[in-house]
């Protein structure tokens, strides 16, 4: 089982690798910065994806396109990330430039 970053620590990294990778970053909501959860908001050019930070059978971290498939318009985004703060007061929300909908950071997606 690999060891859990602070979310707070996490979130830092991720924008630090979005940025060398020209890409624009931004923490929307700051959750618990030890152990909030953290959903990723990608703003592509078709559409908005939102990534959820789960973990696998294992136990290996890994994220989950909680908005489906296929790119979601901005509304059904933000009626997802409100639906799981309400439910977790402790997440955290960060949006990346994403054209590709792919994450700026290394993700194992299932």
């Amino acid at each position: 089982m690999d060891a859990k970053v602070k979310a707070g620590i996490w979130v830092s990294m991720a924008i630090r690798l979005s940025d060398m990778a020209g890409r624009s970053a931004a923490v929307l909501r700051k959750g618990d910065p030890d152990s909030g959860g953290i959903l990723c908001v990608l703003r592509g050019r078709g559409g908005v994806q939102v990534l959820s930070q789960i973990r696998d059978a294992e136990g290996r971290a890994a994220w989950l396109r909680a908005t489906g498939p296929a790119a979601v318009d901005q509304e059904t985004a933000d009626a997802y990330v409100a639906r799981q703060v309400q439910r977790d007061p402790d997440l955290w929300v960060v949006e990346f430039d994403a054209p590709d909908l792919q994450p700026p950071f290394e993700a194992r997606l299932v």
